[in-house]
């Protein structure tokens, strides 16, 4: 599973068979917690993340959702700008 990026502990990776992993999401992995985020919508789909890393992810998926839509559809790779 390709890393997209990596912030403040936060690793953020992707599957990279779509149809085999709908509805378009990503990985979130903070210490031992991990979590499905849709792409679309923010929503956790499966796992849990502490409640200041989940905000940190879905404000970091707010400013690349265009991003990785895009490689959600073209499955070509591309590292993505940490959250600042």
């Amino acid at each position: 599973m390709p890393k997209l990026s990596e912030f403040y502990g936060i690793i953020i990776r992707m599957y990279f068979k779509q149809s085999e992993h709908n509805p378009p999401h990503m990985h979130a992995i903070y210490g031992e917690t991990t979590a499905a985020i849709d792409l679309r919508t923010g929503a956790v789909l499966d796992g849990e993340l502490p409640l200041t890393a989940l905000k940190m992810v879905q404000e970091w998926l707010e400013l690349h959702r265009d991003k990785l839509m895009e490689i959600w559809e073209t499955q070509e790779f591309k590292n993505i700008e940490p959250l600042e």
